[in-house]
Formats: structure tokens, C-alpha cells, sequence
């Protein structure tokens, strides 16, 4: 089986809770109340996507992730 390998991003809400979620498959995310059990969810999450993608027959992008930036508004 090949491996392929995918970013997160996790955030923390103003409750404690953790998101993550995979910028490059749009619509891949899930949460959780701890790190362990996010990054359980979040393989869950990412295999289920790539799994419905191939039943559909869509096409998997394989973009990589470039980075990510801090961006100061004033509000």
C-alpha cells in the first residue's frame, strides 16, 4: 500500500475544543477535546475522503501545501 501524506491545520475555539482539517482536500475536518484523539479523527477523516473520492471516481489533487501566514487586520 503507498503511503501519502497530508497537512492539518489545527485550531483551538474560544471553548477549548481542537479542530483540524485538511487544507487540501476541501470539506476534510473533524474536532475533538484532545490532541490524541484529533489526530485519531483526522486519519479517520482523510481516509473516508480519499475513500468517497475514489468511489466517485474524482480525481485526488496532490497539491502541496505551501505554508501558512499570520495576518494582522484591524477590526
Amino acid at each position: 500500500m503507498k503511503m501519502q501524506s497530508f497537512p492539518i491545520v489545527i485550531t483551538q475555539d474560544e471553548d477549548g475544543m481542537l479542530m483540524g482539517s485538511a487544507p487540501t482536500l476541501p470539506g476534510c475536518h473533524t474536532q475533538a477535546k484532545d490532541l490524541p484523539t484529533l489526530y485519531k479523527r483526522m486519519q479517520e477523516a482523510v481516509e473516508l475522503y480519499l475513500e468517497v473520492q475514489k468511489m466517485k471516481k474524482n480525481k485526488i489533487s496532490h497539491d502541496k501545501l505551501f505554508g501558512f501566514h499570520q495576518l494582522e487586520v484591524a477590526i
